[in-house]
This record gives C-alpha cells, structure tokens and sequence, in this order.
C-alpha cells in the first residue's frame, strides 16, 4: 500500500465537507418542511361540540390529567413554559394567549390532543375520549380576555 498523497487526502476532506453540508442542509429542509406541515383538524371535527359540560367535575378531572400530561412541556399556568419546553423543536401551544385562543375551537383542540403531532404524542389510545374533552374544559381556564386599555369603553 502506498500512503496517501496530499492530493488524495485534499479529495477526501472536501467530499466529507460537501457530505457534511449536505447533511446540514437536509435535516435544516426536514425541520422547515416538518414546521410548515398541516395541523389544522378536517372541518367536521373543528365544528364538533364539546360533550363534556364545563362543570366544575370536569374541569377538575380535566386539571388532574393536565398536571399529570401536559404541565411538564405546556407549563402549570399554560403559558407554554413548562420545565421540559426549552428541550422541544417545537414551543408548546400558550393556553393563556386569549386573542390566539378564541380562534379555536373545542373540536380543534380535542382533535390536537388526540391525534398529536410531534413534538406533542397522541393521546388517542392514552386518554379516554371522556378525559380528552374533559381536557380541553380545562384548557379553556387559562385564556383571559384581553384587558380594554384605559380611556377606552369595552366592545359590547
């Protein structure tokens, strides 16, 4: 065996730069692509009314799965922060946002919380569709509405 001449070794450093790159470049396109991607639930479950009245039961169970399931990446408040979120490729949804959340529906987020979409698991073969709902009666608590700002009447 010969040992490698400089010019041989010049064409294997730049082949795995160009390897290198390109693989910088495809797993960069995959997070691009995955981002974009459609999590919007199908028109017939986004109308789909909640079953599980708003009791206080409910909203009591629907608190109980929340700490247990979603806390760690949602936040105890909502808010998106929980202590496992900064670790995610994807912030987690904030519950508190009232001018985001009162553009979605029950249905909408029954669909989210069942069919997941990564980084969030699906809790469809977790939850009961019973606890699922119950959740999203939960969720509902954190959206505050937006103050009226001073010198400014409230909109009837």
């Amino acid at each position: 065996m010969s040992p490698d001449t400089p010019q041989r070794t010049s064409k294997r450093s730049q082949l795995l730069m160009v390897l290198a790159a390109f693989v910088v470049v495809a797993a960069g396109g995959a997070v691009v692509v995955y981002s974009l991607s459609d999590w919007n639930a199908p028109e017939k479950v986004r109308n789909m009314p909640n079953p599980e009245r708003a009791t206080e039961g409910n909203v009591d169970a629907g608190m109980a799965t929340f700490r247990q399931r979603c806390a760690k990446c949602h936040g105890d408040a909502g808010d998106g922060k929980g202590e496992k979120a900064g670790d995610l490729s994807v912030a987690p949804t904030d519950f508190t946002n009232a001018s985001e959340m009162k553009g979605v529906t029950d249905g909408d987020l029954f669909w989210k919380i069942s069919v997941g979409h990564r980084p969030m698991p699906s809790y469809k073969s977790k939850l009961s569709e019973e606890e699922r709902w119950q959740l999203v009666d939960y969720i509902r608590t954190f959206a505050k509405p937006a103050a009226v700002a001073p010198g400014s009447a409230p909109q009837k």
